[in-house]
């Protein structure tokens, strides 16, 4: 698989994503194609020579953080990200990691690669640590004002994503609200309620804010802007704990002795909260493979977004998506798709 790096884009481009995009290429063998710059990428590869597997494909372009997705797509043809994904449309390479302007990546892969049939709105889903494995929380903010079938075809989505790439079997679904009745929330998650009842997923009903990370469901559906919320409130909630651990275990002798004998156990708390173990959020609903990263993300978020897209690549996850939605609908027009 050969995996095209939008190495201009992200708050520490293009040090920490060449690095990164590298380390993946010497730890796991992957086919990068860095995408920009010329010069800066490498400069940045200077002491890195002599490995096959490493190219440049030069443009003359970036989208800034700041600006419009749709303005910098009709507007930059060279730059980096249109040109990534311009490489996969043609087959060049087979997918795209991007850690800049995640609005225009988004608007990017859809207009470059299109949607899968039947889906109106590509959606991101975050993966997040919790109490009994990992909980799914869909959308992270590709969409930011859904009506109620966008929410219930990101529950569609992430059902199959959870069972294509994570391995899980008839996961469970809730529905993010402000009460765990039917009745409870706004206009548009009380008539989701009613879509998700009435369908043939395996639907718990609403969940609230604090079930999250309880493990009673598998997926939390939500729209991109409550979604982001909860996404960065717990990415900050897990490094304020991680700090607030550390100095209450340095805080003495008798916790400083602590600490070297739960060294171990320490260190695995830290990977599983940490989301630089995930790296990035695949594009779910393209026809294509597409991630993307926080901007400001770290060389091991990098060098595991790679990996991710890699693997996604490898096993056409995408296709088994289309799929099991290809399913669902057949089922529901044969008047099956709705429990009884």
């Amino acid at each position: 698989m050969k995996i095209a790096v939008d190495a201009m884009g992200g708050d520490k481009a293009p040090e920490v994503v060449v690095q990164g995009a590298f380390q993946a290429a010497m730890e796991w063998g992957i086919d990068i194609t860095f995408v920009g710059d010329r010069d800066a990428i490498e400069a940045q590869l200077a002491d890195k020579q002599g490995v096959a597997h490493i190219h440049v494909h030069h443009c003359e372009d970036r989208v800034r953080m700041d600006e419009a997705p749709l303005k910098a797509f009709r507007q930059k043809r060279e730059a980096s990200i249109r040109v990534a994904f311009d490489l996969v449309k043609k087959g060049v390479v087979d997918a795209v990691v991007s850690a800049g302007n995640s609005g225009a990546t988004l608007a990017t892969a859809i207009l470059t690669l299109g949607r899968i049939d039947g889906i109106e709105r590509p959606a991101l889903p975050g993966i997040l640590p919790v109490e009994k494995g990992r909980v799914i929380v869909i959308d992270v903010g590709a969409n930011v004002d859904c009506r109620p079938v966008h929410l219930f075809q990101f529950g569609m989505m992430a059902d199959a994503f959870a069972r294509a790439s994570l391995g899980m079997n008839n996961p469970k679904i809730g529905l993010l609200s402000i009460g765990e009745e039917g009745g409870k929330g706004n206009e548009q998650v009380r008539s989701a309620h009613d879509l998700f009842r009435d369908s043939r997923l395996n639907f718990l009903g609403n969940v609230e804010g604090r079930d999250i990370f309880s493990g009673q469901v598998q997926i939390v559906v939500c729209d991109g802007f409550v979604g982001n919320v909860v996404l960065k409130l717990s990415e900050g909630l897990a490094e304020g704990m991680v700090k607030m651990l550390k100095e209450e275990m340095l805080g003495s002798m008798t916790s400083k002795a602590g600490l070297l004998f739960n060294r171990r156990t320490f260190k695995k708390f830290m990977q599983r909260v940490d989301y630089a173990e995930y790296g990035g959020a695949p594009i779910l609903g393209i026809k294509g493979v597409g991630i993307v990263c926080h901007g400001g993300s770290s060389v091991k978020a990098i060098k595991n977004a790679v990996k991710m897209a890699h693997d996604f690549a490898k096993e056409k996850i995408q296709d088994k998506l289309s799929e099991q939605i290809v399913i669902y609908e057949g089922l529901k027009a044969q008047g099956i798709g709705r429990k009884t």
